[in-house]
């Protein structure tokens, strides 16, 4: 890594003035752009699987949510506009996406892994995570064992999936939804008697009083963005360096209360 280069990108992103939304049309002046080999200069292209809340949200034709936010002050504080691309987890947490050159960095609410480190590097960890199993409030389901013989959606590629296929019963059918939406709506349909996904995802479903969270299952989870796992190692040290003072500053707590303070 180039010391001296990175220092001199930090130093001007604490001049950074102009704000970066997610439809911005490009009103930075990007100064860190060549040193970090965008896939578009002077903007930051996130990758996410929109929706998730309270992650990743799309309101009014616009992208919002944790990872959202906390991505457009990292790209803020680098001098950088953002653009956001809905995509799918699963070629986003095999690195997929990010080889393709669809975007530089992936904001998704994703766990670091072993498994995903093989293809991807991620940035240090922002967020600590639960597994939950959600139900209809008037379930009879009320622990995992009561799975047996009932058919529980999952979101493929997530470690969600994972935890189900490990402490769910034998017999219970495991079905796979590509993103949350599908996956709640799965539910609400009656198609799926449970659903185990994320904690703070979960949450968001209990809001109108149809739905509880019946366990939760500490699995020592910890997101991060994730980068291409070569040519990627000088941003990736300027996000983490943003993190931290993001978190010293008092941003991240700002977002973080916005987002969690009510679940």
């Amino acid at each position: 890594m180039r010391l001296k280069t990175l220092a001199g990108v930090l130093a001007a992103s604490a001049l950074a003035l102009g704000a970066c939304g997610s439809d911005d049309s490009g009103s930075g002046s990007g100064s860190g752009s060549s040193d970090f080999d965008l896939v578009s200069s002077g903007t930051l292209t996130v990758c996410s699987d929109v929706p998730y809340a309270p992650f990743e949200i799309e309101k009014d034709g616009e992208y919002t949510g944790f990872d959202i936010d906390l991505m457009t002050e990292i790209a803020k504080g680098l001098d950088l506009d953002t653009q956001i691309k809905d995509v799918g987890f699963d070629g986003l947490q095999s690195g997929a996406s990010l080889a393709a050159g669809q975007c530089d960095i992936g904001a998704s609410a994703m766990t670091i892994t072993e498994e995903r480190e093989k293809n991807i590097d991620f940035s240090d960890p922002y967020y600590d995570s639960k597994q939950t199993l959600l139900v209809p409030a008037d379930s009879d389901i009320q622990t995992i064992d009561d799975l047996a013989g009932t058919d529980v959606g999952v979101q493929q590629g997530t470690t969600g999936k994972l935890y189900a296929e490990e402490n769910a019963p034998d017999d219970a059918k495991l079905v796979s939804f590509p993103s949350d939406a599908e996956l709640y709506q799965a539910i609400k349909s009656g198609s799926s008697d449970a659903i185990l996904q994320d904690l703070p995802v979960n949450l968001t479903h209990t809001e109108g009083g149809d739905y509880q969270i019946v366990e939760e299952y500490d699995t020592d989870e910890h997101y991060g963005f994730a980068v291409k796992e070569e040519g990627s190692e000088d941003l990736l040290k300027a996000v983490n360096k943003q993190l931290k003072k993001l978190k010293k500053d008092g941003t991240y707590d700002k977002l973080y209360n916005k987002y969690f303070s009510t679940k």
